[in-house]
């Protein structure tokens, strides 16, 4: 009996490995939203990651998270790194590309709880007096994430926190005094 049961067991897992091998290598999550602000206004918060904790979705998560700012004050070469609780984890975010009103690209590093290197990106869209602000995450799935990708739908959960993340922000370039 426990012969057959160890190999149904091991024919499972080469099913599931078989499976999650056949997923995509890459990955894409992006999330808009249009808020009553100009694009020059929208990309200083997200250009200064001093900024980031009036609204990124993570920031209330773990009170005594350590945050480190380094590197440039804001634009290309800012570098903000955290080391939290398992809701927060840890990593470092490093922009690598910053064009006014237009762009802000990111390196975010992943240390824990898992390993991993992303590319985040915010973008900018004049729409008379709106901004339509476009948030992407793009990366490889290496197996575990495959296979993590086969149980937990990905885009929705990281899609979440940026709908999220979108709304704080909304809400903060709409104060007059944030402005």
């Amino acid at each position: 009996m426990l012969p057959t049961i160890l190999l149904v067991l091991a024919a499972l897992v080469i099913v599931l490995l078989i499976v999650a091998a056949t997923r995509p290598d890459d990955f894409r999550v992006s999330r808009n939203a249009t808020l009553a602000a100009s694009p020059a206004t929208v990309f200083a918060h997200i250009n200064d990651f001093h900024r980031w904790e009036a609204w990124s979705p993570w920031a209330k998560l773990d009170p005594a998270c350590k945050n480190n700012f380094g590197g440039a004050s804001a634009g290309v070469g800012a570098n903000f790194s955290w080391d939290g609780n398992n809701k927060v984890g840890a990593g470092s975010m490093t922009i690598t590309e910053s064009r006014p009103g237009e762009l802000v690209r990111i390196r975010l590093e992943f240390f824990r709880p898992f390993k991993a290197t992303n590319t985040a990106e915010f973008t900018f869209a004049a729409n008379g007096p709106q901004t339509v602000v476009t948030w992407t995450m793009t990366g490889k799935n290496n197996l575990m994430s495959k296979i993590f990708g086969l149980f937990v739908n990905c885009d929705k959960m990281v899609g979440g926190d940026f709908e999220k993340g979108l709304a704080t922000l909304k809400s903060v370039v709409e104060t007059p005094a944030n402005s």
